[in-house]
């Protein structure tokens, strides 16, 4: 199970996120799952970089400044990919490091729009 809160980072729900996502400075959107479940569907406008591919570089590649906006999301409460890698982000300095802990579980049972 993934833990209930992390520190340094905001725990999100689907609304919130969508808020987030439409708002005036979206957050740079990472779904951590597996390449083949981002292309069975994800959430409009996200990146996919699994926790164990994510390294600094990379994420610095699409977030230069620490103070970027950051979502996380993965598979769900029982998954960890989006915890883990919430986790890098903030040990590397990032401020803005959001966690929608819910993931692709809540986002589909909510009938929320999916891209792929």
């Amino acid at each position: 199970m993934a833990p209930e809160r992390i520190p340094g980072a905001t725990l999100l729900s689907a609304e919130t996120l969508i808020e987030m996502l439409v708002g005036r400075d979206p957050p740079l959107l990472i779904d951590a799952r597996l390449p083949q479940e981002y292309r069975n569907g994800h959430i409009e406008g996200a990146i996919n970089i699994t926790d164990n591919n994510l390294t600094q570089e990379k994420l610095g590649a699409h977030a230069a400044s620490l103070d970027t906006p950051i979502a996380f999301y993965c598979n769900g409460e029982r998954c960890l990919r989006s915890s883990n890698a919430s986790n890098k982000a903030i040990s590397w300095g990032y401020r803005n490091v959001y966690w929608f802990r819910g993931g692709w579980v809540e986002w589909t049972a909510k009938r929320y729009p999916v891209a792929w």
